[in-house]
């Protein structure tokens, strides 16, 4: 006998177009999470082709308070798109049009499917520029970063993806579909409510379009790869690269147990015994970036690095850039199990973070691996885990306790870019006040007042 859940969500079958709805087990399987360590299976699989599709399919999950939980490429770090209260999976995966390059307008309209790197290589052939650049930008979607507000190494100089959200089409847990903000790079007409979908982490709406605000493509970057004897040391040069009136469109820094083992990954020897890393690169037209960079080279050499090494041309910097996002897998090939926190510190707190961070590895007993976007204060604060250890999780658990409880009283943030998810639900009550929380379930239940969507998360 087919359970009464199961038989109401096969009448989807004769509601979508054929191939949207799917209940195979592999399937369901491979929607059961993402890059954290949560999983459920979910009891089907949406796989819509229009705003149509979606709106169908929540009207119908809505009526029956089914829960639906909207996913991207599923390469979140914090549990954002696990399935736990089963129901459908509504992957936006099959959405995946640029439906606009607009290089008069400066926008690009997309589809949430699209992947991030795919639409930088295409506006750039045009001559046009999309700043946001998560690390996974080649393996995740417009639409999850939207979801999370997803950063990345140029958010310094040019912001976040909130930052470049013109325009939403959402739809809405009723299946009601709304069309918010427009193409235009001023607009002050009502509430600015498309931006309240970005970093909303599926809780409120379903993205199916963004309009995305593009820049002209700077003509030229230039970057300094610099090894230093002390992660003091690089501090000190960040803050002397601010002082002297630089605003690098990226400024990333990583430490000792980083850069030890993305040697042994990748060979570089620029990598061997140095102890903190800074990357610092400017864009701009191409004669100013070249002098810029030889002064910015005079700064650097006064707090004596070990080595600078100087990058003109994409090509040059792409090859700094290759071994910054060989980091994170580094990491993963330790064989220890990588939590990856990314903390937000004021920028004067940067050396009292990575200070912190050495005595929660001394007292713990635990790796601390740091390195990030120093520029904003956001370091991917990684403890390292061997679970196989006795009571690994338990010290695990207890130096994340004293982690977000220092950012918090340093007045920073437990997440700059992945968000809440699953993965900091724990810590949801210590970073926000008791009024904070409840407004945001004011803003939930307005929106999505039977709770279908993405439920059991953070609200």
């Amino acid at each position: 006998m087919i359970p009464a859940k199961l038989k109401l969500l096969r009448r989807l079958k004769n509601i979508l177009p054929a191939g949207e709805i799917i209940f195979d087990p592999q399937t369901l399987a491979n929607y059961a999470g993402d890059k954290w360590f949560a999983s459920h299976q979910p009891d089907a699989v949406a796989l819509p082709r229009s705003t149509q599709s979606v709106s169908t399919l929540l009207r119908f999950a809505n009526r029956h308070r089914i829960p639906v939980t909207p996913r991207g490429a599923g390469h979140g770090y914090v549990g954002g798109c696990v399935p736990v209260r089963g129901g459908i999976v509504l992957s936006l995966e099959r959405m995946n049009r640029i439906k606009d390059i607009n290089a008069a307008d400066f926008v690009a309209v997309v589809q949430p499917g699209v992947n991030t790197k795919h639409l930088q290589d295409r506006v750039e052939r045009h001559g046009l520029f999309y700043p946001p650049d998560p690390a996974s930008r080649a393996d995740n979607f417009i639409g999850g970063n939207i979801a999370t507000n997803a950063g990345g190494p140029r958010c310094l100089k040019y912001g976040v993806t909130r930052d470049y959200v013109l325009g939403l089409e959402v739809v809405l847990a009723d299946g009601t579909i709304q069309r918010l903000g427009g193409r235009t790079h001023k607009n002050k007409t009502g509430f600015d409510l498309h931006r309240l979908f970005v970093g909303s982490e599926g809780l409120l709406g379903v993205v199916t379009e963004a309009t995305l605000k593009l820049l002209p493509l700077p003509p030229f970057r230039a970057n300094l790869a610099v090894g230093f004897g002390s992660m003091p040391a690089a501090v000190r040069t960040l803050h002397a690269i601010f002082r002297a009136g630089f605003l690098p469109c990226a400024l990333e820094l990583a430490d000792e147990f980083t850069l030890a083992a993305a040697y042994k990954r990748t060979k570089s020897e620029r990598l061997r015994g140095c102890r903190a890393h800074l990357i610092v690169e400017l864009d701009g037209q191409k004669n100013s970036v070249r002098a810029e960079i030889k002064e910015l080279e005079q700064i650097i050499r006064r707090q004596k690095p070990l080595f600078v090494e100087r990058g003109l041309g994409a090509a040059q910097c792409e090859a700094v850039w290759k071994i910054r996002r060989e980091f994170s897998y580094a990491l993963r090939d330790t064989g220890l199990t990588k939590l990856n926190e990314d903390v937000v510190v004021p920028r004067s707190r940067l050396e009292d973070l990575f200070k912190f961070a050495a005595r929660l590895q001394k007292k713990h007993g635990l790796p601390v691996a740091c390195f990030g976007h120093a520029g904003d204060g956001n370091i991917h604060t990684n403890v390292m885990v061997d679970l196989n250890q006795p009571r690994a999780k338990q010290r695990a658990e207890a130096a994340l306790d004293e982690l977000f409880a220092q950012v918090i009283s340093w007045g920073g943030a437990i997440s700059g870019e992945h968000g809440i998810g699953l993965a900091k639900k724990r810590w949801w009550p210590l970073a926000v006040s008791k009024e904070v929380r409840e407004l945001h379930r004011v803003v939930k239940h307005a929106l999505d007042p039977k709770g279908i969507l993405n439920p059991g998360k953070f609200v």
